[in-house]
């Protein structure tokens, strides 16, 4: 529109050029042809709109918002019409303690009161999108800048209204998962009654205080000590165990023997053994003793 506009300036020149005194006024047909020509140019140009990949176009005629969304693409409209463009990507709003980390420079964490009046500091992304049917709601009744009026106020809120209903030791261990999914179904109702769609939740990080810390560690510490001394227990049980079945054993080997040899059970046990002395490559010659009737045995080796 500003073509045209433009355009008509150029045309309003060139006809108080022509009426203009010599020599002004040889070029104020020329003038007021280039200042036609721009002023159709414009009006061209002001009816054709090209909404670019991602983004949804709301149209507005004198102030009054059009309901109809323009998608991404090529559209024709009215001239008269302005467009404002809205993007419909996932967006990414991150508040962290890390200064390069989040949507605003600096300590920007979400600190709260845990219900034992302790302060956590939490990190936190919210990955959101416009739902684009919304969009001409959001232009009217909340604008462009919904990220400051929407989404930093309602998850710094729902933040806070959640984490004082557990102590900071839950936040941090045991209830994470179950304070992250109620905040995102707090912050999914908010998002949804202005336009937005939430896509996920990240508690990226839950801080406690330095002692409420030590005392964590101190406690997990203890946990596995007495864990590791149940391991040595348990394994000196098991030798324990091992020792008395291998003591009953030999118990009950010197009982069988004791009751259960006879003479000519051990004399086979000496045959047996004479034999194998007999055999070793180291013996030369074998004398056994004749008093119980045991033979000279020579060996040839």
């Amino acid at each position: 529109m500003l073509i045209a506009i433009l355009g008509i300036i150029i045309l309003i020149v060139g006809t108080v050029l022509k009426h203009s005194p010599e020599p002004g006024n040889r070029f104020g047909r020329t003038v007021s042809t280039v200042g036609l020509v721009v002023v159709i140019l414009g009006i061209l140009l002001s009816t054709v709109k090209i909404i670019d990949p991602g983004k949804v176009g709301v149209q507005v005629l004198f102030g009054k918002v059009q309901d109809n969304v323009l998608e991404s693409g090529l559209h024709v409209i009215n001239p008269l019409v302005q467009v404002t463009t809205f993007s419909i990507q996932t967006e990414n709003y991150t508040m962290s303690a890390k200064d390069s980390e989040g949507a605003i420079q600096g300590d920007d964490a979400i600190r709260v009161l845990s219900s034992d009046g302790l302060e956590v500091t939490i990190d936190l992304s919210v990955l959101y999108r416009m739902n684009p049917e919304k969009a001409p709601f959001i232009l009217q009744n909340i604008g462009t800048n919904y990220e400051d009026k929407i989404v930093r106020p309602v998850t710094r809120t729902a933040i806070r209204d959640n984490a004082v209903n557990y102590q900071a030791v839950d936040l941090y261990s045991t209830k994470r998962q179950e304070f992250q999914a109620k905040i995102n179904q707090t912050i999914t109702q908010n998002f949804a009654k202005n336009g937005l769609d939430v896509q996920q939740i990240l508690v990226r990080n839950i801080s406690l205080p330095a002692s409420v810390k030590a005392s964590i560690e101190s406690k997990i510490n203890a946990e596995q000590d007495a864990q590791k001394m149940q391991f040595v227990l348990q394994k000196e049980r098991q030798e324990a165990d091992r020792k008395r079945v291998e003591a009953q054993g030999i118990a009950d080997y010197q009982k069988i023997l004791s009751t259960g040899l006879s003479d000519k059970q051990l004399q086979y046990e000496i045959i047996k053994a004479q034999k194998e002395i007999a055999l070793s490559p180291n013996t030369k010659i074998i004398i056994m003793g004749g008093g119980k009737g045991n033979p000279i045995m020579l060996s040839d080796k």
